[in-house]
């Protein structure tokens, strides 16, 4: 099981271009119906600030898999202020936030 975190920061007039490319990502994932992933996005309050955690059963990433995955990253280095970072999340203690 591994826990990532990627946090960017988006150019101003990219924010809503972001953000609708990781909503194809999502629309894509409730259509094929994974299990092997676990994985939430969220907006920091400054608009531009974007956090993606995921929780990944396996070795390989299902969502390279995804043709929206694929798009969102096509051209992301020209939306990014800030290229993403990719941390793990070593859990010391979590409340239903992650599935067991």
């Amino acid at each position: 099981m591994r826990r990532i975190m990627v946090r960017y920061r988006v150019k101003p007039d990219q924010a809503a271009r972001n953000e609708e490319l990781v909503r194809a990502v999502y629309e894509e994932l409730h259509r094929r119906e994974t299990e092997r992933i676990r994985y939430a996005t969220f907006r920091l309050d400054d608009g531009v600030t974007f956090v993606h955690i995921a929780e990944i059963d396996s070795n390989h990433n299902p969502l390279t898999d995804l043709q929206a995955f694929r798009d969102f990253q096509e051209g992301a280095v020209d939306r990014c202020d800030e290229p993403p970072v990719t941390t793990a999340l070593n859990e010391i203690g979590s409340f239903h936030l992650f599935a067991r």
